[in-house]
């Protein structure tokens, strides 16, 4: 049997069928992202269980998800490594999503909540003031899609598990006006 020459217009074609034909084909996730939601990590700890056998370690992600358009959630799971905690904390957030009334992007009005020892208090803004706001609640209204906010830890606990539902409490207690041009007196 003769040998024929193939040209590497002629390989390359070949190649790529024969990696088509032999690469297992990947399944897509269970979980399908949502389209327009970004998820943020909050907080990644370790936390070590002692019990009669040992010592038990496993990791807990907070992970805050939005859709900048008055959607947002936040998801507290534990897993035995990094990307399990993540993974089971982005699905309980994208489970707890709240929605948000924004006014002018801002928000309807004065707000306070508490949770466990976190006390929070959230206060409209005038338009191109910002988000006077720090870290956890910053990025929880950045996620909401709130442009203009200012905002208080009152409580002394520096716990981010605990100052993100106190936000979201405040958030949840909010109520939209009824009109088209109603809101916040700035």
């Amino acid at each position: 049997m003769p040998i024929r020459l193939i040209s590497t217009d002629n390989l390359s074609a070949l190649i790529g069928i024969f990696i088509q034909k032999c690469m297992p084909i990947e399944k897509p996730l269970k979980e399908e992202k949502k389209e327009g939601y970004e998820s943020k990590l909050l907080d990644l700890a370790r936390v070590i269980h002692v019990r009669a056998g040992g010592k038990k370690l496993r990791f807990r992600a907070v992970v805050v998800t939005g859709n900048r358009a008055g959607k947002v959630g936040v998801g507290v799971a534990s897993g035995l490594d990094v990307a399990q905690a993540l993974g089971k904390a982005t699905y309980q957030s994208k489970r707890n999503i709240i929605e948000v009334p924004i006014v002018k992007e801002t928000i309807p009005h004065e707000v306070y909540a508490k949770f466990g020892a976190a006390q929070v208090l959230l206060k409209p803004q005038r338009p191109g003031r910002g988000l006077v706001a720090g870290g956890t609640i910053r990025i929880i209204c950045q996620l909401a899609g709130i442009k203009n906010i200012s905002s208080k830890l009152l409580g002394r606990t520096g716990n981010k598990i605990n100052n993100a539902r106190a936000t979201i409490e405040a958030l949840k207690k909010l109520k939209s006006y009824i009109g088209k041009e109603s809101g916040p007196a700035l």
